[in-house]
């Protein structure tokens, strides 16, 4: 029995590591990672930044993709961040979940 648990917890990790990736992808070929770096500023604030201010708010999740897909002014300084139209809605809500989970 421990080993079947051993063995489900492994391939679970596994899946979340996959997952993590993919999403880590999804940020670089979206751009995301073009103006920001996951630890540290760039032209914009770091992902974990963003996480942290962002973190235990009910509406995190849609208020960030609609700021990956529409853009943002103001919120972290002068620099704006352009709008994203290319990226889907669904592939945003994915960003901007990766963003948090990052917190």
């Amino acid at each position: 029995m421990r080993a079947v648990l051993v063995s489900m917890f492994a391939a679970s990790a596994l899946l979340l590591a996959a997952n993590a990736q993919a999403d880590a992808d999804l940020a670089k070929n979206s751009g995301c990672l073009n103006c920001h770096n996951v630890d540290t500023k760039l032209v914009g604030p770091a992902l974990k930044e963003i996480a942290a201010k962002y973190a235990g708010q009910d509406d995190a999740s849609a208020y960030l993709a609609g700021k990956i897909k529409n853009g943002s002014n103001g919120v972290w300084g002068p620099v704006p961040m352009p709008p994203n139209p290319m990226v889907s809605d669904d592939n945003a809500k994915v960003l901007a979940d990766f963003i948090l989970s990052l917190n």
